[in-house]
């Protein structure tokens, strides 16, 4: 495979695994473990699955670990996944998972304001690549509302005999008593925007944390370590109970181990290989991709009613995706035009004065 395309592939991966995390860790809450429980667990588990291969593969290799470097990881951790972790299962609570990856698309605009204010991505309005890119994320943006809020009729219904795990039948009514309640539906609404936005914080400076400590898989490590003391606290302060921390062969020891090995451990370290090669503005934008996912994923596997809302809103997250993509690729293609443009300018400056030189010559 060209290497130009791994970013692309990479990221499509990605918001499949998210998209499978929605659902397992919805369905662990419906069936009582608690949020803040699955949070450290899975840091927990994440850790103890990267320590050993960060250290094999990085350890002789990494550079000094300053302390500056230290406490960016520090904060770093705390708000990109403790409490973005901890918010956003909160509120999966109040919710559902079709939200919560109708949230998380709201990830790109967050992180694309957030750029421009701290100046790592430019913003032209006057030119069409400028305008296109402010489009997309707009309509993104448009297609996460009206997923979010906007049901219309029902469009389309995937019949499973056995779902997953037998528990359609308690998702369903537990979404349906929740989503009842305008106020715990706009609450859950709430600390859903509250976790992605720390969640942009993450993105966006986990590129300027890999140029002090540019080794990826310990970087991951030492975050996924730090959160999940972090996490620890939260949870013992909230929870004295042992028996809620049980976990026996059921959908919770599911959800943990999915959450810790395949999203923090595996999926962790894949995002900080796409922010490092593409940035983290190219990050962000396919997240809508995961919202796609959930939706027909939840059809499948729980029989949920795909809504007219549902098709609407998936069909303007992908146009705005790919408005946003293209005004991203007609703006690097400019700059790298008007870079070599200014290198060819600079090598004819530089040999100017020797031609010079050498028509005096000639001339005398």
């Amino acid at each position: 495979m060209d290497s130009s395309y791994k970013p692309y592939v990479v990221v499509v991966v990605i918001q499949a695994l998210y998209a499978g995390m929605q659902i397992i860790s919805k369905v662990a809450l419906n069936v009582g473990l608690k949020s803040y429980i699955l949070v450290f667990y899975r840091q927990a588990i994440a850790t103890i699955f990267l320590a050993p291969i960060s250290l094999f593969l990085e350890w002789k290799t990494a550079p000094p670990l300053t302390f500056m470097a230290f406490f960016k990881m520090c904060m770093l951790s705390l708000f990109g996944i403790t409490l973005s972790w901890n918010v956003n299962t909160l509120a999966l609570q109040y919710t559902s998972a079709t939200l919560s990856a109708a949230a998380v698309s709201t990830t790109p605009v967050f992180t694309f304001f957030l750029a421009v204010l701290f100046r790592m991505e430019k913003l032209n309005g006057r030119t069409i690549p400028g305008i296109i890119k402010i489009f997309g994320i707009l309509i993104c943006l448009g297609g996460a509302i009206t997923i979010a809020f906007y049901n219309g009729p029902p469009y389309l219904r995937l019949l499973m005999h056995n779902h997953l795990l037998n528990i359609h039948s308690e998702e369903g009514n537990q979404g349906q008593n929740i989503a009842s309640s305008s106020t715990t539906w706009v609450k859950g609404v709430f600390l859903m925007l509250v976790s992605y936005l720390f969640w942009s914080f993450w993105l966006l400076f986990q590129g300027k944390i890999l140029e002090a400590f540019p080794s990826r898989l310990l970087l991951t490590t030492f975050q996924s370590f730090l959160s999940a003391i972090q996490c620890f606290l939260i949870a013992i302060a909230l929870e004295r109970n042992p028996n809620e921390w049980k976990l026996g062969w059921n959908v919770k020891l599911l959800s943990v181990a999915y959450s810790g090995i395949v999203i923090s451990g595996i999926t962790f370290f894949l995002q900080a290989w796409v922010v490092q090669k593409k940035g983290p503005v190219f990050q962000a934008i396919w997240t809508p991709l995961g919202l796609i996912y959930t939706v027909f994923a939840a059809a499948v596997l729980f029989g949920q009613i795909l809504s007219l809302g549902s098709v609407l809103g998936a069909i303007l997250l992908v146009v705005g995706l790919y408005c946003v993509l293209w005004g991203k690729i007609k703006e690097q293609s400019k700059d790298n035009f008007s870079s070599q443009l200014t290198n060819e300018t600079k090598k004819i400056d530089t040999n100017a004065p020797k031609d010079d030189i050498r028509l005096s010559l000639v001339s005398a």
